[in-house]
């Protein structure tokens, strides 16, 4: 049992050996948005919102969408959809079309070895910042993104 549980902790622990961790700082990197920008992420910002997968990332761009375009600026916020494992032929015909609608930044991975951010399934990723430093990591449903900026 004993060796059965430090298998599973070891497996985890390499799992998210890059993933950014509570109490790390972001530093500065920067992501091509929609529009093949360049956009760099620092510490100004204080709220990170990462999508996995089309769902969330359709929740996500649907609850902005319905916000005024500077929502995200305001809150010091972006968002990030990792479309890393996307076929290229769908994001160049479907999905980058698409992403160009919106009058909100989405900010891209797609390298799929990219594995700073956490996931879990059917949900959205949040990054709360301070000077940034991560202060927490959690998961919201598309019910409670609204509850993330108050």
């Amino acid at each position: 049992m004993k060796k059965t549980l430090l298998s599973i902790f070891m497996f985890s622990t390499l799992l998210f050996a890059n993933s950014f961790k509570v109490g790390e700082n972001i530093g500065t990197f920067s992501l091509p948005n929609q529009f093949d920008e360049k956009k760099s992420i620092n510490s100004d910002v204080k709220l990170i919102l990462v999508s996995f997968e089309k769902d969330t990332g359709k929740e996500v761009n649907t609850f902005l969408a319905s916000k005024p375009k500077e929502f995200l600026a305001l809150h010091n916020a972006v968002f990030i959809a990792n479309i890393s494992g996307m076929p290229s032929i769908i994001t160049k015909l479907f999905a980058m079309p698409k992403m160009r609608e919106y009058k909100h930044s989405i900010l891209l991975i797609y390298d799929e070895e990219d594995d700073r951010f956490v996931k879990e399934d059917e949900k959205t990723t949040i990054y709360k910042l301070e000077n940034g430093v991560i202060k927490s990591i959690s998961y919201v449903t598309a019910d409670e993104l609204e509850k993330v900026f108050e």
